[in-house]
């Protein structure tokens, strides 16, 4: 018996103090598990536990969305740091008029060449991603402040609340969006402004205000589904308040669709922004635009092509991963697909 137990020592190690010695596999991997199962078991208890990890660790394993953010985070790195750069290094100006380096076509003093007055078109073009991004997110935060409210009372209340609602937003759905937002636009610049209220903010509130039926329509779709669920039943029957079951209960429920919609309404606003650049109702010169540059170069498109490239590939640059995004944050963010 001595025996025996001096040889169990030698090949297996000292005995346990609370029981039999375990061999090496058992040692090594918990409760017996192979090698790939334990494996398994380790990144399961690395993973990400919050909603908000949980979502950027799916947004991380679709590719696409993850180009196109980097694409975006890029530009937007250019147009707020990028005219400052040409500036001090190659000392471009984006509003210095050369009248005798008129459609300069690209080269090492001017890289995206020369525009009708001789201006720098890299300079411009970085400024106006500035004024265009801005007024792109200044149109989603409109559209957002009214169509999310709108649409949550809407879904929640029901009634002579829904059916006024509703009947308001399919009499401006039904109304051409560009027809409206010229005619606005016509109205509001023939209207003397105050000189502290620039031009860019009033067109971005006119097509917020214009914009927003949508993201009512979408929000109260998803308040209509999230108010009949148990959980907010039971607040009601608890005593809570509506004010309290909307912004506690259906507003984090729609968080998800209200995110994917801004990235869209940002995208949408710079179009838009574009189109009525495009017919001269839009940001006004001398400030710089995508649109207002695209519009104005139309007619030099093939004497200066470059005039209409490089704006043109800016807007849609943007606006394709900006989409990108929305459309990957719009499956991340999917319930469904939670662990």
């Amino acid at each position: 018996m001595r025996e025996e137990t001096a040889l169990n020592q030698t090949y297996h190690g000292a005995p346990h103090p609370h029981g039999p010695a375990l061999s090496q596999r058992e040692r090594g991997q918990p409760n017996g598990l192979s090698q790939g199962e334990a494996e398994q078991a380790r990144r399961a208890s690395a993973a990400p536990r919050g909603y908000v990890a949980a979502t950027w660790a799916r947004l991380k394993r679709d590719r696409v969305s993850m180009a196109a953010l980097v694409l975006l985070c890029s530009i937007v790195l250019l147009t707020l740091f990028g005219p400052t750069v040409v500036r001090q290094t190659l000392g471009l100006d984006p509003y210095r008029q050369t009248l005798t380096q008129r459609y300069q076509p690209p080269s090492l003093a001017h890289p995206f060449g020369t525009d009708d007055l001789g201006r720098d078109v890299l300079a411009r073009t970085l400024v106006a991603g500035q004024v265009s991004f801005s007024i792109g997110l200044l149109i989603a935060v409109v559209s957002l402040v009214i169509g999310v409210p709108v649409g949550l009372a809407s879904g929640y209340f029901g009634g002579h609340f829904d059916d006024v609602s509703n009947a308001v937003i399919q009499t401006l759905s039904n109304i051409p969006g560009m027809f409206l937002m010229i005619l606005l636009s016509t109205t509001f610049r023939s209207l003397q402004l105050p000189a502290q209220i620039p031009w860019t903010v009033v067109l971005s509130v006119i097509i917020g205000l214009l914009g927003w039926m949508g993201t009512a329509r979408l929000v109260r779709g998803m308040a209509l589904s999230v108010r009949e669920r148990e959980y907010v039943r039971a607040a009601e029957a608890m005593g809570s308040s509506n004010t309290r079951i909307i912004f506690h209960h259906l507003f984090p429920n729609v968080f998800s669709i209200v995110t994917v919609i801004a990235g869209f309404d940002v995208a949408g606003g710079i179009l838009a922004e574009s189109g009525l650049s495009y017919l001269g109702l839009g940001v006004q010169p001398p400030t710089a635009s995508w649109g207002n540059m695209l519009g104005a170069s139309l007619e030099n498109v093939t004497r200066a092509p470059w005039l209409v490239l490089f704006p043109g590939l800016a807007i849609c640059l943007t606006t394709l991963s900006i989409f990108l995004i929305a459309d990957g944050l719009r499956d991340a963010l999917d319930p469904r697909l939670r662990s």
